[in-house]
């Protein structure tokens, strides 16, 4: 093994990661602060917050949520949020007997409720699963918070006034995910301070 070479390769891969999160910053402050406003909102009046995602961004919408029903940085009281891509028979039920385009939507369909918060994540912005869901969550007066990156995708045009939209200036699948942690991480913090300081 090059232990050069390697060493090489993960220094670009850091000067890679700082250089989007740089980026990020000067243009997703301002989302993630109204991305705090709408879940501050909904928690407060009771509402639930809903995630979801596919292959690394069901990961991050499965860390979401319990970070949000565990804790986050701080002891606080449990928060209701349900990650939709953890539960193997509801998604290969409906994966079975509808479609896998339906697998977040259907579970909307059951749980979700007005005043309710979908944080649907998508790097490509192009999921049909997820972009399903927000079809659905409309449907059910949700509010939606779309987590994308390139060029936002489908999902960018399907977002209303009321939604909002934290998209990632990349064209990379790994320093998308790489910001939509630290996003989320953002939500959590702030989370936090807003309704338990």
């Amino acid at each position: 093994m090059n232990n050069k070479q390697v060493s090489s390769d993960v220094e670009k891969m850091f000067a890679q990661s700082i250089a989007t999160k740089q980026a990020a910053k000067d243009c997703l402050i301002e989302p993630i602060t109204h991305a705090v406003n709408l879940l501050v909102d909904a928690l407060k009046n009771n509402h639930k917050v809903l995630v979801c995602g596919n292959g690394g961004s069901a990961a991050d919408a499965q860390h979401f949520a319990a970070e949000l029903v565990c804790r986050f940085e701080r002891e606080r009281p449990s928060l209701p949020a349900i990650a939709l891509t953890t539960d193997s028979s509801l998604l290969t039920a409906i994966s079975n007997d509808y479609s896998f385009k339906n697998v977040f939507s259907r579970q909307i369909s059951g749980l979700g409720q007005q005043g309710d918060v979908l944080i649907a994540i998508s790097t490509s912005g192009q999921s049909e699963n997820v972009s399903q869901a927000i079809n659905v969550a409309h449907e059910k007066k949700m509010t939606v918070i779309a987590l994308t990156g390139r060029d936002g995708g489908n999902i960018a045009g399907q977002l209303n006034e009321n939604d909002v939209e934290i998209r990632v200036p990349s064209s990379s699948t790994a320093r998308i995910q790489e910001v939509h942690i630290l996003s989320l991480h953002c939500l959590c913090d702030q989370i936090d301070v807003q309704l338990f300081s």
